[in-house]
């Protein structure tokens, strides 16, 4: 194969970029099979080019804009995270005519519309399949396989280390802390896990599934969010006693030209195919008129599973760059973004009340009043109050959060113990 090779310039070699080492040595035969030119490592940006890696590397700098603007490099690989320098060094890029592989979910999330219009200026791609659910392929189904389909709704587990904590909480009967501070002792959840179990990362990849499903402009400022912190649990053996398995979710969904985009604790049927999904594994469901019902599902995290994803654009790029094609950017409409407040939603809410004749009766007239109709109740008594536990038919958020207020103004209510949504059960 006498091809001129694609070079690649690597930006960040923490544990993702190592992988993306790793595998473009190990898989280098495949590979240029695959794009029909030889893809190479050139230079690499890393803070302290003096420090032991894991991994060979020849073309050490700690200048990352030397790597963008080496003559050689054909795609610029960026795995550096978070907003700044990555969004800067992207940009010029981008701005250079260099195709980018990126697997940075907030860069993408926040300043996605921005760098995919320069893309299409500069004939350039911006791939960026790990981003969402590490080695998952789901960002080419959306954006290639499924684009003649019309997508009603996305809905996935979209952060292993919630699950994580979760599934230990409903299988160990352990409490959130202990779960917790397991997942910080395996490496799953960093020392401030904030960013995980306070939704933010979930509510960025949320953001980037339902601009690809919908073909609109979804920003992270645009996601209702709710970490798991209050979960407790009472709520998961509830939750199993009902038939149903609580997990965080990311959903987005169109309703009348309008998009919803959330993340937040729920009820999950276990019937339905996300319940089975345990530890520290991602899924993504899809609900579409021609496709039917599809579920995209693995390894959402690790340094092998998202290099892989990584490896997969680079290929792409690179194909690409030897065919002269000029990327055609994706078709973005305005649609107005419906606050959570507007969402029609099922409802799971404990209530700890007095245990008093017509305490039930009473509770049930405010639900009543506020038009949420209430599916199913269980009551448990303990001494002087009992625990209430009601499932709701689909309803507006406003209703029930108005239904909410009044109850807390009921003298038999003495606490609201638990509000979750139920998701996967009425449409």
């Amino acid at each position: 194969m006498n091809e001129r090779p694609i070079t690649v310039g690597l930006l960040g070699c923490g544990v993702v970029g190592s992988g993306v080492v790793q595998l473009l040595t190990e898989h280098a035969e495949a590979i240029a099979t695959r794009v029909g030119a030889p893809v190479r490592l050139g230079p690499v940006a890393v803070r302290d080019p003096q420090r032991a890696r894991d991994v060979d590397l020849e073309q050490l700098t700690d200048d990352p804009f030397a790597v963008i603007a080496d003559p050689e490099v054909d795609v610029v690989v960026e795995v550096i995270g978070g907003i700044e320098p990555a969004r800067t060094l992207v940009h010029r890029a981008i701005d250079s005519g260099r195709s980018v592989v990126t697997a940075n979910k907030e860069l993408i999330a926040n300043h996605g519309p921005e760098l995919k219009a320069l893309a299409g200026e500069k004939g350039a791609r911006l791939e960026y399949e790990a981003a969402v659910a590490g080695g998952i392929p789901i960002i080419k189904p959306l954006r290639e396989s499924l684009a003649g389909d019309r997508i009603r709704r996305v809905l996935g587990i979209l952060n292993g280390t919630t699950n994580f904590i979760l599934t230990r909480m409903a299988e160990e009967q352990m409490s959130f802390q202990d779960a917790l501070a397991e997942a910080q002792g395996l490496g799953y959840a960093e020392a401030d896990p904030s960013a995980d179990v306070d939704g933010h990362d979930a509510a960025s990849k949320a953001a980037i599934l339902a601009s690809l499903a919908f073909d609109a402009e979804v920003l992270a400022e645009h996601v209702h969010r709710e970490g798991i912190r209050a979960v407790t649990s009472t709520d998961i053996d509830h939750a199993a006693r009902m038939g149903y398995a609580v997990k965080l979710l990311g959903i987005a969904e169109e309703v009348d030209g309008s998009i919803n985009a959330r993340v937040h604790p729920a009820l999950v049927p276990r019937t339905h195919p996300l319940a089975s999904v345990r530890e520290s594994f991602n899924a993504v469901f899809t609900e579409g008129d021609a496709s039917g019902e599809l579920m995209f599902y693995g390894r959402g995290a690790g340094s092998l599973p998202t290099a892989s994803a990584m490896l997969g654009d680079i290929v792409t790029a690179a194909r690409a760059l030897r065919a002269g094609e000029r990327p055609n950017g994706q078709t973005v409409t305005t649609k107005p973004i419906r606050p959570f407040e507007e969402v029609d939603v099922q409802s799971y809410v404990l209530l700890d009340v007095a245990d008093a004749p017509g305490v039930l009766a009473e509770v049930a007239s405010t639900f009543g009043a506020h038009g949420v109709s209430i599916k199913s109740v269980w009551q448990e008594g303990r001494a002087d109050h009992a625990q209430l536990l009601l499932i709701t038919h689909r309803a507006r958020e406003a209703a029930l959060q108005a239904t909410l207020t009044d109850l807390r103004g009921l003298g038999s209510v003495r606490d609201i113990a638990s509000v979750m949504r139920v998701e996967g059960e009425e449409l």
